[in-house]
């Protein structure tokens, strides 16, 4: 038996004929930058979100920096992010020109810990990015608390959690935007690059559209700098089919997050705690175990490939090495950094596919 990490080609053939037929519609029309099929899914993701506005853009790192540039967030301020999490978080704050300032992660929950926040804060403080990192909220309220105390924005870096809720409401409606990736191997993914942005202010939304589309509301009239952001409309039809079976494929995913979190008892073996506030999407399936190596090269030997989410931590990456940091600054994302495992999770995963994983991971010594 061979199981693999994750396995889009199976999502795509239990729709494919629905998809090349919305495909060929949008090649007779023509509809190819932004139109009437990305308006379509953003009006159904704003459904979905249940939010009052949301915009497509091309990718989940452009959904972040536009939602800085649409907080005003700029050169000299400073965002505080955790220091686990895809770097796409903290490119989005160096796009602006303002600064990153990371904290450590939770170490049980492995989000960002709320209670290394305001020891960050300074007067140049401006904004707090909580990721929702491997589909499971962070403690929103907690962040939030302390945002309106020091009259800081918060934004969701929702990016792998479409679809989880944080004490029964859905992400990305609880900060001032939330920011979500629909690369391909995503719970909701497109067929190559797509992002998109929810917000309730009105505002916000009419700022990001014209930040998207050049700057411009009136053709060819330029209010401001933009950027070519636009959602391309092959993906907004794509994602629209996708989104009617995204409850569906989550709901999935839950089960098999449910055996491993049951079923898997090695002790070597440690999970992501799940708050009772937390209703994960388990975009990835993480656990730390002390030998990683030793760990993946038994589950290969056995058929089972994982993958490492993520190497190293945005603190200790070269294009960060202006700031200063060193090991030992955040242990916690360093321990994880350096001991994380991906198990295979995808919603089409059989089984017996999930028993041979669990089966496995327990007679691993």
């Amino acid at each position: 038996m061979n199981i693999p990490c994750l396995d889009i080609n199976k999502q795509y053939l239990s729709i494919k004929a629905e998809i090349l037929a919305k495909t060929e519609e949008v090649f007779d029309s023509n509809a190819f930058s932004g139109g009437p099929y990305v308006a379509a899914f953003e009006k159904d993701f704003a459904a979905f979100c249940e939010s009052k506005f949301s915009l497509g853009c091309n990718n989940g790192t452009t959904a972040l920096h536009l939602a800085l540039l649409a907080l005003g967030i700029k050169s000299g301020d400073e965002v505080i992010l955790p220091a686990n999490t895809f770097i796409a978080t903290a490119w989005a704050i160096s796009y602006v020109g303002a600064i990153p300032v990371f904290v450590d992660n939770d170490p049980n929950t492995w989000e960002i810990d709320v209670n290394q926040i305001e020891a960050k804060i300074t007067s140049k403080t401006k904004a707090i990015i909580g990721v929702h990192l491997y589909g499971q909220p962070f403690d929103i309220d907690a962040v939030r608390s302390i945002a309106e105390k020091h009259q800081l924005f918060v934004v969701e870096d929702a990016a792998q959690a479409q679809g989880a809720r944080y004490k029964g409401k859905p992400v990305g409606t609880f900060g001032d935007i939330g920011c979500f990736s629909f690369y391909p191997g995503k719970n909701l993914g497109a067929f190559g690059e797509a992002g998109g942005l929810t917000m309730q202010d009105e505002s916000y939304a009419k700022h990001i559209m014209r930040l998207r589309n050049h700057g411009m509301e009136q053709r060819y009239y330029h209010e401001e700098i933009g950027y070519n952001y636009r959602m391309d409309g092959l993906q907004g039809a794509i994602l629209s089919i996708k989104l009617k079976y995204l409850a569906n494929w989550n709901s999935r995913r839950k089960e098999i997050a449910q055996k491993y979190l049951s079923q898997i008892v090695n002790p070597l073996i440690t999970m992501q705690h799940q708050p009772v506030w937390s209703d994960s999407v388990f975009h990835l399936f993480v656990v730390t175990t002390p030998d990683r190596e030793n760990f993946a090269a038994f589950l290969a030997k056995n058929g089972i490939q994982v993958g490492y989410h993520y190497p190293v931590p945005c603190h200790l990456q070269n294009a960060y090495k202006y700031l200063g940091h060193s090991t030992g600054d955040f242990p916690n994302a360093e321990y994880l950094a350096a001991h994380c495992v991906s198990l295979p999770m995808f919603a089409e995963l059989t089984d017996e596919e999930v028993s041979h994983v669990i089966d496995i991971v327990n007679q691993y010594k």
